[in-house]
Formats: structure tokens, C-alpha cells, sequence
């Protein structure tokens, strides 16, 4: 150690001895001991520096991580990229922390052809809808689909057997995740093995190999437990045997109650007061039953199952029947009908089936308006064409995500209604469809009551007892632009057409099921995934059970299903039949394919009327001729008839009511709101001046009507509404197009005020009226004005009002919309129009008579004129292109805001309903921006196609990075199968390993590029450095072109010099535009000269000159980031005087160097022109210099020109230059700007001095008055003896009464003599009693002000000898009275 404590480090170099030419191995084994030596001191000289963070999937190499392969982030923590797993077991997660926005990841698990993988998911947690992790039974995305996860997966249950688990049994599993560029959460961890049993026997089983050695593991279940994977628990206390039934294990394991017992362990009796829930077997149980966004309706005992979503459509059954008391399933084949598709309705009626609108997913997802009738007995589809109605109801919607139901009307007409759903083409549907089965016409009908909000996948149940249709929940447009999840209660009375708002549910979610049960609303499931923000932890999948008593108007949240799975799923369907609920089907993550019974309480199994009628929550019952039977609801007057068994209902406050914006929704709902004084909802027990409370009595609801419009194209199709594109609403136009006090003339609102204003007056006074001055331009306007004043007239009220008319020059009037004046319906009276009138007014409306007036005289009257407020349709903006009828990407996102393109489907769709036009994550991703490649032959490099998990990297022989991106697997390149005859489009692809072949030397690569990647521009040193980029080409891996050129090398492309005309070194890489280096020059290849901003040339033979002013300076600022790239500007200048020398100064921030040269031809400035330098400089900041005329002649040579040429210069830079011709002795201009402008200086001086002398005369005044004040406040005070005479006595007074006229009790004389302050007592007038008022005097004290000039110093002295013992007077000032 060194003295202070520093450490020295001594370097010792060793080298060989000299050794014979004949010997070199010698020389080689001292050079390796060197080189050892030398890394061993150098590495312990300088210790290698250590990261601050952990790198959890790479290594630390000098302060920084280096990541793996596959891994990116400053400690490697988030995955991006492909990753191949051989391991028997293992896990795969995005990483240890929540994963990054645009995330793309994809795992390949390779086993033995045909082995079984399982997939575990332990934790997950995603956005739901909008961060997806595709699993695929095989090795690629080509491959079949098993599964979708998104949202929050966790254990419904204690244990383990609720985690889901996904099987592939083709020997590999795909697993691809993609994340937007929104919410990122907690990611997921995911255990995967090879040949296990499935979910470990979930605890109730052991896993035993099979008897050969290519048989499977299977579990061997313990007793009581069935299923393959031992979850199935059955027979539970043995069936409550032997009085209640017993267990067969003969079949399929199951109790077998008695006739008087029911249930899963046969332990409820029969009826029951208790609810259960049942998961029957189903035969036969395949996949290609499993379906989801399907509907299904019961005929007979039979649950009809129509279309419906699927991962695979090539083995898709469009049609199938459940027996709901044996539990088969029967696949309908069907030759001809429609193609398949989910989001649709249907309705039964008698033996047919009515199928309107949906999806069509197979065929690019177009929704449909197609209607299909399915006749149940023959089992055929035929296509109906509906009759449109009236022209007003002309619109068919082409929806999905509807609900649809057969209703028969009182009048016995049978029609088909279908509510709400989402069009492309206009967005939200708040309307009903009707169709009518007998007339087969198709309306769409005007409603009443309430305004509702449709959406997408909302429920609805019918009850026909009160003819009324149910509808809650849904995706729809909300206030303010914004979009989402609803728990609003709709009732629909198909008679009347009226709409009822019943209570929230206050769980939002779409896509549930609802049926209706012994008058009680039953919801299940459905997607509750509102707003990550908001959501319940992003769960996307709910197995919620929710009861809404009809009769009370009240919802109860009923438990759960109690069953050995998890239940959570969305996009199912259910079905009634014989007291029952039937749930089928759905989505959670997985296609479903089971069927869940609900057998509610029955209202026979209460004996007594208190339990019949507090029976529930999920069933609502009535005591009846002394029995309980389940409730139905009966109408009155449109509404339920009151029940006496709901609790009363709490006053409604205020608040509750608020929420309704319009007359109709306030007054049928069932909060007890009232509609007060035409402007708010309110409760029906708060005061009101006039309120509405019955819906009949609403005005017209245009307004409310337009507010539900959520776009621009259903906002046009309301004759009545109009778009509003700055705020993205749809608002109404006035029912009357002028306001009160305006009559409508034409395409104008008139309003004639009697008012006496002056004619600006009378101007200010329209525009405060949203109007202007009226201008009389037709005969229709003069025509209503000349007959509403003889009207007046006749009612003795004559006016002569201002017109907008008025004098604009000395001959010439014009009206105030500019127009000009014709003196034709219209005519001056004569000798009219005076010159001293500049505004026109009416004085005899009898023969159309104008007199002129000067504008500040003022006029009986004014005639005030604005626009009406419900403009031509055809005024009316256009809408712009739904996003669905876009077809390519760059059209797509033209409107970015708008719309998102989806290249998985190819398809673009509204930004506002992305996640319902995706429901079932469709979309492997999407773009708002930049759009990547159609297909992968698009992309050119490795990297980019290893990016698209739909493709794969075909290297050519030449091992330089250069080959061909295809769709293809982990095996090889794929090709699309055509198939004949196919109704809708296939996915399915073929192996193609022709088109990579190894033996010809190409190479496919599926998880990681080649190691080589020169873009074909180079071979690799050390495989992967590119050694010397060729052709042109220059970057780590030759991708992009050397300076001075241009164009895309990736790939094998080339590059191409740089076309600038000598004016650019450098172009745009891609583009191959010009970067010029002359200010003034522009174009692509720097062709043309600014001749906007006064660049003169042609730089195509030579520069671009700035055409300077003499006598005038100019200053360039190249500071912009587009100026970075200038390094010259050119100038040029002609004198303007031949007898006058030219003098030039330029200065600037940055050095330059400087060349002028002049010239007198025409040529000049090109190539061919003949140009003398007169000076050349470098590197300076600053130049003058004068021309003399004499020297150049100027005289002679009228066509001199001098350039400038500033060159050399960095950026960014400031120049100032000009040129001047100077006069010796000053001119008129120069001497009057000189003269006034010390005139005007003098005039500002006087006006500052006058101010400030009248500031301090203002402030004297002031003190003065203050001084005042203070001294009279300050005067003195005496006691004076006032004699009163009450009730006509005398009274005793201290001194001798006084006869005569009343003195005053004090005179105070004021400075100067000349007035005095006179001070009185008075008394008030006391009415017939003289006596004053009960606590008053009856006195006053008055003081005044009194001129005594005229009397005697004396006078004062007499009266003023009772004062005594007085305070010395203060010395009073001159002109003040104290």
C-alpha cells in the first residue's frame, strides 16, 4: 500500500528468449504464457462492475444485463419472442413481474407424436377481452384451437380442483400470448407435463400406468368418485339408502331416488321447499357439441340448439336437439340452409323456428339481416323475405347480439319482436323490430313511456301472462361518448308498445342468460368485465345466480351453483321446461358443451300460508283457495295490480330520480318519480309547480329519441335529429324551427320590438337574440313586415322601424347580409335618401315607403331577423365510412380514433365495440397505426416474421440471412387447402415441407432465426457478425443503405444513389427523397426553386436565389428541426438607382464563408452564365461593403445583378442581410415621419404631465375633505332646557318661557363669518291623540346650513351666550365650515 492508502499495481511483462527461426514452437508457447499472464493482471486491475437489479433471465456483464434469448427488459423480466420446451414437466410465464405493454410471446411444446400434454393454469391474470393466450393442439396457429384465456382465472373453490386444466393430444401444444397497449397486469404461471393424469385425480384417485407401453396413465378413482379425472363425486351418503333411493353402479353411477324423493344424493322430498342444482350426463358427450353465442329454444320437451360460435367449423353441426328427460343428444343433418353463424335470435312458434340476423363468423364476419324458418317436423330451412311497411319504417337492422320472441297481440296477430343489438353499419339499436308471421311485413315501430338504451347481448324473457317482455344488462353506448356494461331492467308491454324501467340489478354483464320462473326473473352468468379499473379483479367469466321478484320489483343475489366444477361462463343459453331451468353451453376460456339443471322451490310444498308467502328469494308464491300456488301476474291499467305481500317502499328521495334526463323514462319506472316543470326528474312527493307523473301526459320526446343514436349514420336516418361531429352525439332539431316572439318567413325568423333605439342600439339588441338587423331582401319578408305593421297601425300602435339597411359609400346601399339594395319591393319616398342619413328606416308601410336617418337619431321601433333552427336536410353533414366496410388495413386506420383493423380476420371494426365484435378473442391482434403485412410473404427479414406467430423463416442457401417468410409450423412451411363446394371459408392447412426443402440447402426456421442475418449482403464471421457489408449496404446486419443512397436492402434488396441534382449528399433511406442543402431549393430530387417565399433559379442548371429588397433588412432563422440539413443560401439584389452607390451588410450567429459576384446578362445564376467575384471569404461572422455606381456603372447597365452566396454554415443559424441605396440630404417622406413622430412625442408628454396634475389635484381635494370631516366630528357639545307643553299644560322650566317665533337651539358660526351651521328642535306630528307613538319622543334634532352675510358679528355673541364651559375651537381652514 502507498502512503494515503492507495493501492499501486505493479504490471510484470514476460517475455520469450530468443529463440532459432527453425524452432516456432517455441515462440507460440510463450505467447500463450503472455497472453494468460496478461488477463489474469488486467482482470484483477480493473474487477468487472456489478448491476444494480437482479437479471432474472440473463447474465451481468458490465453494469448491464444481457438477456436471453426470448427475454427483454432492463432486468430481463418480460418475455418477447419464441421458446421451444422438451422437458417431460416444466412452467412457462411472461416473467416475474406484470408483463409489458405489446407484448408477443409463443411456446412450442414438443412430446412424442401423439403423447398427451396438460396444461395447468395456477395463476392468471390478463385484461379480459384484450389480453389473450391462445392454446392450440399442435404446432402452430393452424392448428385446432382448445382454448382462450383471458381475465382473471382463480379457484371458485377451496382445493384445487376448480384451477382449469387444457389437454392437447397431438404430441405438441402451441401457446401464443399477445398484450395491447393498454392495462398490463400480474401475467400467469403455467405448469405443463407430458403423459400425467389429468389434474393430478384431483385428489381423488391415483395415477396408474396403462398395461402396454403406448397406453396412457389413467386415474383409478377411490370410491364415491368418478370422471377421468376422479372430480365427479356420486352417490353421496349412499343415496340415502334404503328409504330414499339407492346407488346403481351398474351405469353411470348416479342415484336412484324414490318417487317421493329428488335430487343429487336423493335427500330433498317431492315437491320441494328447497332449490338444487344437477349436472346430468349427456350422451353422447363430444366436443363438437361444445359452442358458445348460440340460442336454443324448447319444443315439447326438446331443447332445439340453433348456430353458435366454435374454435373449428369444419366439423360444426348447425343444428341440434336435446331430450330433456333422457338427456341424448341428436345432430339434425342439414343439405341445404343457411351458412353457420352466433349472435343471432330465435323464436318458436307452433312447429316452426324463426332465425334473424347474427354473425357470420366463417364468411369474414359479416352480421346479417337474413330470416330463416327451420320447420321442426320436416327438418328443413326455408329463407323469408320480408315486406318492408311504410316508408317511414323502411329500415331493416341487420343486427347481432338481439333477443327475438314469437308473441301473440290481443288482436290476434302473431309477430316476431326483436330487441335491440349492434350493427356496423349504425352502431347501437335502441329500437324494436317487428315482423308479422301472417303478413310477413316488417316494421319498426314508435314506442311510448320510457326512452330505452339498447345494446349488444342483453337478455330477454316473455311472460305471457302479462304479455310483457323483460329485458336486462347488455354492452351498451353510454353518456358522454363513452361505452359499457349496464344492470338496467327494462319491461316491454308488446300490446301497447311502451316501455317500463324497472330497479337495477346493480351487476352489470352481457352476455348472461335470464328465464323466467313462478314469477321470478332468473340471471345467470355472463361477462361482468367492465373497465380494468373498475372490474371485479378483470374477471371476465361469472357464475352469479340473480332473483328478481316481479311482483315487489326486487332483486336478491341467490348462491351460487354447488357443484364439483367450476360454472363461471358467458354466452350460454337457457331454457325452461316443466318447472325447470336449463343452462347449456358458454365459454370460459373453453367451449362448453355440459348442461346445468336449476330446480327451483315448489310453491306445493308449503302447507301454510305464512311459509307459501314468505317463501324465496328465487320463487314468489300466493295462498289460494287453501293451497300455495305460484304467483302470476295480473295487469291493470298497464301495470302490475298492487300484492300485499312486498314490504313497503321507502319514500323515494330526490336523488334516485335524477338520473332521468326525459318526461317519459321519469314517469314509467318504479322509483315514484315525477317530471317537474318540464326540466328534471324528481321525487313524487317533493313539491312541484307542475308535475307529470303519468307518461300519457309527456310532451314529444324527439330529444330523448336522438340521444340514443350512437352514430352518425342512425342520427341521419331521424328526419328530426342531426349528428354533431365535434362531440360524437346525436341531438334533435327543434320541434318549432322558430322560438317564442318569432314568426317564421321562409328560411328566416322574424320579431318585430317597438322599442325606440338608436340604429346600433337596435343591432346589439338582435345580436343579443342570436339574430342581426333584419334584411328585407324577398318579397315574402317584406310582404309579412308591411302587413304586421298595418295590423298595428290599426291597433293605434304606429312604428317606423330600423331596417338593415345603410349608406356603405357615397352612392351606394347595401343590406347588412351584404347583399345589395334593389328599390324594388322596397322604394325610397321622395326626395329620399337624404345626405344626411347613413341607416334607413320604415315611415309608410301603406306604399312600402324608406326614409334615411342619421344612425344616432333614434327610430319608433326595429325589425330583428335570424336563421330558423332546423336546417335543409341537405345542409346536413355527410357521415363518414362505417369502419366495417373497410377492407384493407391503411383505409382502416385512416381514422385511427375510429377504428381498429384486425389482421387475424382482416377485418375492421368500430373502436367503440371492439370487445363485442370479439368476444371470444378472435383477434390475435390489432393495429390503429401502422399496418403490418397482409400475409407473411410481406415480411422481409427473420425477425419480423418470427414476430407474426403465423409464420415462419425459409433461409436460402447462401446462409447470409436472405430467404422467404411463409405460413407455416414448427414442422415445416403450410399451405391452404381449397376445398370445393365449401359454403364458408376453411382454415385448414396442409403441410408443405416442398417449399423448404434441407437437402437442397435451404432452412426452416420456426423458433430462432439463423444465426447469420446479412439481409444476403454478406457472409458472418464467428456465425453471426456480418464480415463486410456489400453492395451499397452498411448496419450491423447490412440492413440499410450507405449515405448518399436509398432503398430497402433487407432481404436481398437493393440500393440505388441518390437523385438531388448536386443540391443533397444524403436522402431519405426508404423514400429516396432529397435532403437539400440550399435553402430555397426543394422537391423530391431538389428540382424546383420556393417561388412562394421568393426563391428565384433553376436548380436544374445551377441554384435558387432569395430575390432581396433594397433598402430593406431581412433576417433568416433556420432553427426549425426541418432546417438541420441546410448548409448554403443564396441571395441576389439589383439596384434600383443609377446614380446612387449600393452598400451590403450581412452578419450571422454561426461562422460562414461569404462569395459575392455580379453580373449583367440573363444567363446568370445557371451553369452557362457568366459571373465576376468580386470578394471571397471564410469563416467569418460579419461583412460590409458598398458597390460604387461608378465603378459598376450602374447607368449603363441597367440589368446589373449582385450574388450572394452564404455556404459552410452549421445549424441551427441566424443571417441578417440587406442592401441600400441611401440618400446624402433627407427627403419629404423621412422629414414628415421625423416631424410627427416628435409631435406625437410631445402631445404624450403633455398628456402624462396633465395626468399627473390632476392626480395630485384629486389627492389635495381628498386630504382637504378628510381634514373637514375630522373637525366637525370633533365639535363641541352644550346642555340646552327645552320647554313642552303636554295636553295644553304648562310645565316647569329651568328659565322664563319666551314669547314670539321659535329660536333655534344653537347658531355656530362658520370661518369668515358668512354662514353658520343653525341647529333646531323639532316636533313630529302625534295625529288626533297628541301624543306621540308608545317608546318615541315625539322629537327630532335638524341641523342646515344658513347664509348670514348679512347680519351682524353681534347677533352670533347674543345667541351664543348659554353656552358655557365650551372646548377651544380647532383653527378652522380658509373655505371649510367647522
Amino acid at each position: 500500500m502507498e502512503i494515503g492508502g492507495r493501492c499501486k499495481t505493479r504490471l510484470f511483462l514476460f517475455g520469450p528468449k530468443l529463440v532459432s527461426r527453425s524452432d516456432p514452437r517455441g515462440i507460440h508457447k510463450y505467447l500463450v504464457v503472455y497472453a494468460l499472464f496478461s488477463f489474469v493482471l488486467l482482470t484483477h486491475a480493473s474487477p468487472a462492475k456489478s448491476c444494480d437489479k437482479s437479471c432474472n433471465s440473463g447474465k451481468c456483464i458490465n453494469g448491464s444485463c444481457v438477456c436471453e434469448r426470448g427475454w427483454v427488459g432492463d432486468q430481463c423480466q418480460h418475455c418477447q419472442g419464441r421458446f421451444k420446451l422438451t422437458e417431460p414437466s416444466g412452467y412457462l410465464t411472461d416473467g416475474p413481474f406484470n408483463y409489458k405493454f405489446k407484448t408477443k410471446c409463443t411456446w412450442l411444446i414438443e412430446a412424442n407424436p401423439n403423447a398427451v400434454l396438460r396444461l395447468r393454469f395456477n395463476h392468471f391474470a390478463t385484461e379480459c377481452s384484450w389480453d389473450h393466450m391462445y392454446v392450440y393442439d399442435g404446432d402452430s396457429v393452424y392448428a385446432p384451437l382448445v382454448a382462450v384465456f383471458s381475465g382473471l382465472i382463480v379457484p371458485e373453490t377451496r382445493g384445487n380442483e376448480t384451477v382449469p386444466e387444457v389437454e392437447t393430444t397431438s404430441g405438441y401444444a402451441l401457446l401464443h400470448f399477445f398484450s395491447d397497449a393498454a392495462y398490463n397486469l400480474t401475467g400467469f404461471n403455467i405448469l405443463y407435463s407430458i403423459n400425467s393424469c389429468p389434474n393430478n385425480c384431483s385428489g381423488h384417485g391415483k395415477c396408474t400406468p396403462g398395461n402396454s407401453a403406448a397406453s396412457r396413465v389413467y386415474c383409478e378413482c377411490d370410491k364415491y368418485w368418478k370422471g377421468e379425472a376422479c372430480d365427479i363425486p356420486y352417490c353421496r351418503n349412499n343415496c340415502g339408502s334404503p328409504d330414499h333411493g339407492y346407488c346403481d353402479l351398474t351405469g353411470e353411477k348416479l342415484c336412484v331416488c324414490n318417487d317421493s324423493w329428488q335430487g343429487p344424493d336423493c335427500s330433498l322430498t317431492v315437491p320441494s321447499t328447497e332449490s338444487f342444482w344437477i349436472l346430468p350426463s349427456v350422451k353422447p358427450f363430444g366436443t363438437s357439441l361444445a359452442r358458445a353465442s348460440h340460442k336454443a329454444v324448447v319444443q315439447e320437451k326438446v331443447m332445439w340448439v340453433v348456430g353458435g360460435y366454435t374454435f373449428n367449423y369444419s366439423s360444426f353441426q348447425m343444428i341440434l336437439n336435446y331430450n330433456l328427460e333422457s338427456g341424448v343428444w341428436n345432430t339434425v343433418p342439414i343439405t341445404v340452409g343457411p351458412v353457420p353463424r352466433y349472435g343471432h335470435s330465435l323464436a318458436a312458434f307452433q312447429d316452426d323456428i324463426y332465425m334473424f340476423g347474427g354473425k357470420l363468423e366463417a364468411s369474414w364476419g359479416n352480421v346479417t339481416d337474413e330470416l330463416w324458418v327451420f320447420n321442426m317436423p320436416s327438418r328443413t330451412w326455408q329463407r323469408r323475405s320480408p315486406v318492408v311497411g311504410s316508408p317511414a319504417q323502411t329500415q331493416v337492422y341487420a343486427v347481432e347480439g338481439h333477443t327475438a320472441h314469437c308473441v301473440q297481440l290481443s288482436s290476434g296477430e302473431t309477430i316476431m319482436l326483436v330487441i335491440f343489438g349492434y350493427s356496423p353499419i349504425y352502431s347501437y339499436i335502441s329500437n324494436v323490430q317487428e315482423y308479422n308471421l301472417r303478413s310477413k311485413v316488417w316494421l319498426v315501430p314508435e314506442t311510448k313511456g320510457a326512452v330505452p338504451q339498447g345494446g349488444y347481448g342483453h337478455s330477454s324473457t316473455f311472460d305471457s301472462s302479462s304479455s310483457s317482455v323483460y329485458v336486462h344488462g347488455g354492452y351498451k353506448a353510454l353518456p358522454a361518448g363513452k361505452y359499457g356494461l349496464v344492470d338496467d331492467l327494462y319491461r316491454y308491454d308488446v300490446n301497447t308498445r311502451t316501455w317500463f324501467i324497472l330497479r337495477e340489478s346493480g351487476f352489470p354483464r352481457y352476455l348472461h342468460s335470464a328465464a323466467l320462473l313462478s314469477g321470478t326473473l332468473l340471471v345467470f352468468g355472463g361477462n361482468t368485465h367492465n373497465d380494468t379499473s373498475l372490474s371485479n379483479g378483470a374477471k371476465c367469466f361469472s357464475a352469479d345466480f340473480l332473483a328478481y321478484d316481479i311482483a315487489c320489483d326486487k332483486w336478491t343475489v341467490l348462491p351460487k351453483p354447488d357443484l364439483h366444477r367450476d360454472v363461471n361462463r358467458f354466452g350460454h343459453s337457457a331454457v325452461v321446461s316443466n318447472g325447470s331451468m336449463y343452462v347449456y353451453g358458454g365459454f370460459s376460456s373453453v367451449l362448453l358443451n355440459d348442461v346445468l339443471v336449476y330446480r327451483p322451490p315448489s310453491c306445493q310444498a308449503f302447507m301454510a300460508e305464512d311459509g307459501c308467502v314468505k317463501a324465496g328469494p328465487g320463487v314468489r308464491c300466493i295462498w289460494s283457495r287453501g293451497r300455495c300456488v305460484p304467483w302470476e301476474p295480473s295487469m291493470a291499467n298497464g301495470s302490475f295490480s298492487p300484492v300485499p305481500f312486498c314490504s313497503y317502499k321507502t319514500v323515494t328521495v330526490d336523488e334516485l330520480c335524477y338520473k332521468f334526463s326525459d318526461c317519459g323514462s321519469c314517469a314509467a319506472n318504479t322509483k315514484g318519480c315525477q317530471w317537474c316543470d318540464d326540466k328534471k326528474c324528481i321525487s313524487a312527493s317533493s313539491n312541484c309547480t307542475t308535475g307529470v307523473k303519468n307518461f300519457t301526459e309527456c310532451p314529444v320526446r324527439i330529444e330523448q329519441v336522438c340521444s340514443k343514436l350512437a352514430n352518425c349514420k342512425s342520427c341521419s336516418l331521424n328526419l328530426n335529429c342531426q349528428w354533431e361531429q365535434n362531440h360524437s352525439q346525436c341531438h334533435s332539431l327543434p320541434a318549432q324551427q322558430c322560438s317564442e316572439g318569432w314568426s317564421q318567413v321562409g328560411d328566416a325568423c322574424l320579431r318585430i320590438n317597438s322599442s325606440r333605439e338608436s340604429y346600433d342600439n337596435a343591432q346589439h339588441y338582435c345580436k343579443n337574440l342570436n339574430g342581426n338587423i333584419a334584411s328585407l331582401t324577398t318579397s315574402k319578408q317584406v310582404d309579412f313586415v308591411l302587413e304586421e305593421l298595418k295590423k298595428l297601425q290599426q291597433q293605434e300602435k304606429r312604428l317606423s322601424p330600423w331596417v338593415g339597411l345603410r349608406k356603405i359609400n357615397v352612392s351606394y346601399w347595401g343590406w347588412e347580409d351584404m347583399s345589395p339594395f334593389t328599390n324594388s319591393s322596397l322604394r325610397w319616398l321622395p326626395g329620399e335618401p337624404s345626405d344626411s342619413g347613413f341607416c334607413a328606416y320604415l315611415e309608410e308601410p301603406q306604399v312600402s315607403g324608406l326614409r334615411a336617418n342619421p344612425c344616432t337619431a333614434t327610430a319608433h321601433g326595429l325589425i330583428c331577423e335570424k336563421a330558423t333552427g332546423n336546417p335543409n336536410q341537405s345542409s346536413r353533414g355527410s357521415c363518414k365510412k362505417p369502419c366495417s366496410l373497410h377492407t384493407n388495413c391503411a383505409n382502416c386506420t385512416s381514422q385511427p380514433m375510429e377504428c381498429m383493423w384486425c389482421g387475424s380476420t382482416r377485418r375492421c371494426v368500430d373502436s367503440n365495440a371492439y370487445v363485442i365484435s370479439f368476444p371470444y378473442g378472435q383477434c390475435l391482434e390489432w393495429q390503429t397505426a401502422e399496418c403490418m403485412a397482409q400475409n407473411c410473404s410481406g415480411l422481409r427479414t427473420c425477425s419480423q416474421c418470427l414476430d407474426q406467430p403465423e409464420c415462419g423463416w425459409c433461409g436460402d442457401p447462401s446462409s447470409t440471412g436472405k430467404g422467404l417468410c411463409m405460413e407455416g409450423s414448427y414442422r415445416g412451411p403450410m399451405k391452404r387447402v381449397a376445398r370445393q363446394g365449401q359454403q364458408s371459408q376453411t382454415h385448414d392447412m396442409n403441410l408443405e415441407p416442398a417449399s423448404c426443402l434441407n437437402d437442397k440447402g435451404f432452412e426452416w426456421a420456426f423458433i430462432n432465426c439463423p444465426a447469420c442475418q446479412c439481409n444476403g449482403h454478406s457472409t458472418c464471421v464467428n456465425g453471426s457478425v456480418c464480415e463486410q457489408c456489400r453492395n451499397l449496404t452498411t448496419g450491423p446486419h447490412c440492413e440499410t443503405c450507405m449515405p448518399g443512397y436509398h432503398g430497402d436492402p433487407t432481404n436481398g434488396g437493393k440500393c440505388q444513389a441518390c437523385k438531388c441534382n448536386g443540391h443533397a449528399n444524403v436522402c431519405q433511406v426508404l423514400t429516396g427523397k432529397c435532403f437539400c442543402t440550399t435553402k430555397g431549393i426543394k422537391g423530391d430530387q431538389c428540382q424546383l426553386c420556393d417561388s412562394e417565399n421568393r426563391y428565384l433559379g433553376n436548380p436544374l442548371r445551377g441554384t435558387c436565389y432569395y430575390n432581396l429588397l433594397i433598402d430593406y433588412q431581412f433576417t433568416f432563422s433556420l432553427i426549425q428541426e426541418d432546417d438541420k440539413h441546410y448548409t448554403a443560401i443564396n441571395f441576389m439584389a439589383s439596384p434600383e438607382q443609377a446614380n446612387k452607390n449600393l452598400d451590403m451588410s450581412i452578419n450571422a450567429s454561426n461562422n460562414f464563408n461569404l462569395n459575392i459576384t455580379w453580373s449583367v446578362g440573363s444567363t446568370a445564376g445557371t451553369i452557362s452564365g457568366e459571373e465576376v467575384p468580386i470578394v471571397s471569404k471564410t469563416n467569418i461572422k460579419d461583412y460590409r461593403d458598398s458597390f460604387s455606381c461608378e465603378k459598376f456603372t450602374f447607368r449603363s447597365n441597367p440589368n446589373i445583378t449582385f450574388y450572394v452566396y452564404v455556404s459552410n454554415f452549421s445549424w441551427p443559424i441566424k443571417i441578417q442581410i440587406a442592401f441600400s441605396q441611401h440618400n446624402s440630404i433627407m427627403d419629404l417622406v423621412q422629414f414628415f415621419v421625423t416631424f410627427f413622430s416628435c409631435f406625437l412625442s410631445l402631445l404624450l408628454v403633455a398628456a402624462v404631465v396633465w395626468k399627473i396634475k390632476q392626480t395630485c389635484w384629486a389627492s389635495r381635494r381628498r386630504e382637504q375633505l378628510m381634514r373637514e370631516r375630522q373637525q366637525m366630528a370633533s365639535r363641541p357639545f352644550a346642555s340646552v332646557a327645552v320647554s313642552l307643553d303636554a295636553r295644553g299644560e304648562l310645565t316647569e322650566v329651568l328659565q322664563p318661557l319666551v314669547d314670539g317665533v321659535p329660536k333655534p337651539v344653537a347658531m355656530e358660526p362658520c370661518f369668515g363669518g358668512k354662514a353658520a351651521v343653525l341647529t333646531v328642535l323639532m316636533r313630529l306630528p302625534s295625529g288626533f291623540s297628541d301624543l306621540p307613538p308608545p317608546g318615541q319622543s315625539g322629537l327630532i334634532v335638524a341641523s342646515a346650513l344658513v347664509d348670514i352675510s348679512q347680519q351682524k358679528p353681534l347677533d352670533f355673541k347674543d345667541k351664543s351666550q348659554a353656552l358655557k364651559n365650551r372646548k377651544a375651537l380647532p383653527p378652522a381652514h380658509q373655505g371649510t365650515c367647522v
